[in-house]
């Protein structure tokens, strides 16, 4: 047993040393992750990859989580890519919400131009995406889950393969799959 497995199983039944104890074990990782994933939000993003990943950290092991135990690191990381999704989801949609503003749109102060905000594209394509993404969850979970590994986890195809358990081989299909599956929807 691996000494993130074994940290993992101690903050699940409750031993918050441990929860502490794991940070640095994982935290290069979640944050190489979560950096990936920031970037790929563009322009007029303000959350930090840092922030993302401590966010994130704490609803998986911190005071107000459910105690979920985690199988293994994959499970581990699955779960923080999960989290990473939901993160970056409430956002987009706390961007988009009219009590918020989600309806105005940017003014550039010295053209006096109607411009659309930066994000805007971004936030709406992230929630078309996450539809989309509880479409396939339906019909697929497995292939879903493999989206969010790929996706809002960045892990490679090995990675997401070893995480899920199937073979490379598999996950390659049902990555093809699944992103035909996703163009087909948010196109359609």
């Amino acid at each position: 047993m691996s000494d993130v497995t074994r940290l993992l199983d101690a903050a699940a039944a409750g031993d918050p040393r441990a929860a502490a104890d794991l940070l640095p074990l994982v935290y290069a990782e979640l944050r190489k992750l979560a950096a990936a994933r920031v970037a790929r939000e563009g322009p007029g993003q303000t959350l930090q990859a840092t922030a993302l990943v401590h966010e994130a950290y704490l609803r998986l092991v911190g005071a107000g989580s459910a105690g979920e135990g985690f199988n293994n690191r994959g499970h581990f990381f699955g779960a923080a890519a999960e989290a990473m999704r939901r993160i970056l989801i409430d956002r987009a949609r706390r961007r988009q919400a009219a009590k918020r503003g989600g309806d105005l749109r940017r003014v550039e102060l010295d053209a006096g131009a109607l411009l659309a905000a930066p994000d805007d594209q971004a936030a709406d394509d992230l929630l078309a995406l996450d539809q989309a993404l509880g479409q396939l969850e339906i019909e697929d979970p497995a292939k879903a889950q493999l989206v969010k590994l790929r996706y809002f986890a960045g892990l490679s195809i090995q990675e997401a393969a070893d995480a899920l358990g199937i073979s490379p081989a598999t996950a390659k299909r049902h990555w093809i799959y699944a992103r035909s599956w996703l163009y087909g929807k948010l196109q359609g």
